[in-house]
């Protein structure tokens, strides 16, 4: 039994229960803590000076991801708008999901070599800004066109910034170790998300001159706010409506996952002026899904599925716009 405190005399420890005055050890608080302290740096070095290894437990280990962030984040830059030299012509926003050194979501074919989802939604990307070219009637940008990593932030704001009328998001899931869930879906930004993004942009960009059409320049917090608000409900309600129309295109096209509309509070589609969905484009983890990601005819079709959607979207919203090249 262990009965001292620090200030009193050390107190005798009985060992083993016995109370032979030959078995009690006299020992003071400071040595016990000495003991406490010492004792794993000498078992730590001695078995490093034995070449010993003390094992670390690795739990969960393989599902982190790290990498080195740039000391100073790279100016947000524009891309190149490509199509035709008509700025009355539509703009469609294509973001590659992830790049650089975030790979996204990891899969493994039966060959055991690594899928990343960063190198799917680039070929993805590049495959409908190529029919949507070849189709004519739009103008089309990349928020990249190689393998780099552009902050989440900047995505939208590309699309905000080249005054795009439509942004769209490709990215693929992950289901983990099942290796059975398969099929494309579809995101737009959740109502109560978009009256926070709302609220954080009226906030922000009170003196901005014009939002949707809308001027907002000058107005009280309260007004702008409002505006806004009106801004984003209909952003909201035009990405709802070219969600429906991919869901319709591709109905015989692409396997999709049941309830395939969905919505989250996802960061890329928070801009309050350009309608932004974010396209799931299948699983890594899935041998179909990756099947149809990684040959040329499964992005193929993934891009006439698209590209029949957003031709559609502004023959509804925009007729002028619609044919010519």
């Amino acid at each position: 039994m262990i009965a001292s405190t620090v200030g009193q005399t050390p107190q005798l420890y009985c060992v083993g229960g016995r109370r032979d005055p030959k078995h009690f050890i006299v020992m003071s608080f400071r040595t016990l803590l000495l003991i406490l302290v010492l004792a794993p740096l000498a078992l730590m070095g001695g078995a490093m000076a034995l070449g010993g290894i003390i094992p670390v437990p690795e739990w969960g280990r393989g599902y982190v991801l790290r990498f080195d962030l740039d000391e100073a984040q790279q100016p947000l830059s524009l891309p190149p708008v490509a199509g035709p030299d008509d700025l009355s012509r539509p703009l469609v926003v294509i973001d590659a999901g992830h790049g650089g050194r975030d790979p996204g979501a990891i899969g493994t074919d039966p060959e055991g070599r690594q899928i990343k989802e960063k190198d799917i939604t680039l070929a993805l990307a590049l495959a409908l800004r190529d029919e949507l070219l070849r189709q004519g009637g739009v103008r089309v940008a990349l928020t990249r066109a190689d393998d780099r990593l552009l902050p989440l932030s900047y995505r939208p704001e590309i699309a905000r910034l080249l005054e795009a009328d439509l942004f769209i998001s490709i990215h693929a899931d992950s289901a983990g170790e099942r290796d059975d869930v398969s099929g494309a879906s579809i995101y737009t930004l959740s109502d109560a998300a978009s009256s926070e993004a709302a609220a954080r942009f009226a906030a922000r960009e009170n003196d901005a001159d014009r939002l949707n059409g809308v001027t907002i320049e000058g107005q009280s917090e309260a007004v702008s706010a409002i505006l806004v608000g009106l801004s984003q409900q209909r952003t909201q309600e035009e990405a709802l409506a070219f969600a429906d129309l991919v869901l319709r295109e591709g109905e015989d096209r692409l396997a999709f996952v049941p309830q395939p509309r969905r919505a989250g509070a996802l960061a890329v589609l928070r801009a309050p002026d350009v309608p932004s969905v974010l396209f799931e484009s299948g699983f890594v983890t899935n041998l179909k899904d990756r099947a149809r990601l990684t040959t040329a005819d499964g992005r193929a079709r993934y891009a006439a599925v698209l590209s029949r959607a957003v031709a559609v979207y502004f023959a509804r919203r925009l007729p002028t716009t619609a044919s010519g090249g």
